[in-house]
């Protein structure tokens, strides 16, 4: 298999010099969490596919988030999934950034409530087929809508605290929005985070990449940047609790 986008341009990087903590994944309290895995990002007749589908096809990040989660429930490590949602009341909304007008424009993620499911099989909304056999199971923990970009206005902190997660290796779309503002958010709350950067992809528009902007950050903030076949290795390795400790 060829490598992925970010393979390719890590490999061609001088080294940093910044640290790397690196990150080791313990069983019970690290947990997969995928941001947005949702046919407007992901699927070819997406609403915003058409400004990141050459990023996903580049890093084949339908692939790898769907490895992510096979190995996640292959061995046991919890799976959650922060989505991103708008209902009718949403577009009532008085001002707005600049892509969260565009997501708005271009009617992303739209829901005709919060409290329907009319409408959603299929949909913008909806998760990518191939990965509902690992979302649309009893144990995955898929928390209420973001609503801009972080997990600030949902109940992700609250869920993974609940389950005792200290732990997060993250994934999904779209790597410079909604998964570093997850990054951020998360290790500002206290926990250890690590990006699996090939389960991830950005908009590309001219004089602009996202993903490239993206990757400065994960490696400066997260405690390690996977790639994805580095990430099933770990997740396939993972060590137990009373081990690590």
């Amino acid at each position: 298999m060829n490598p992925t986008y970010f393979e390719a341009m890590r490999a061609s990087l001088p080294d940093s010099g910044i640290p790397d903590p690196s990150f080791t994944i313990t069983a019970g309290v690290t947990a997969l969490l995928v941001v947005d895995p949702q046919n407007d990002f992901l699927h070819e007749n997406g609403a915003a596919f058409g400004v990141v589908g050459e990023s996903v096809r580049e890093n084949q990040a339908v692939g790898n988030i769907e490895l992510l989660m096979m190995t996640a429930y292959q061995n046991g490590i919890q799976l959650f999934i922060s989505p991103h949602y708008y209902f009718p009341h949403d577009h009532g909304w008085k001002f707005e950034g600049a892509l969260e007008r565009l997501m708005h424009s271009i009617g992303m993620f739209d829901r005709p409530g919060a409290l329907s499911m009319e409408g959603m099989d299929g949909s913008g909304a909806d998760w990518l087929q191939r990965y509902k056999p690992y979302i649309n199971r009893a144990e995955t923990v898929i928390t209420s809508p973001h609503k801009v970009y972080g997990p600030q206005n949902n109940d992700l902190t609250l869920q993974l605290r609940k389950r005792g997660i200290s732990k997060v290796l993250l994934a999904g779309m779209s790597a410079n929005l909604c998964v570093e503002s997850h990054l951020r958010d998360l290790v500002e709350q206290g926990f250890e985070v690590a990006v699996v950067a090939d389960a991830t992809a950005a908009a590309k528009v001219p004089g602009m990449d996202g993903f490239v902007a993206a990757c400065v950050n994960f490696r400066m903030i997260a405690s390690h940047v996977f790639s994805t076949a580095e990430a099933v290795e770990a997740m396939s390795g993972a060590v137990s609790e009373l081990t690590h400790h």
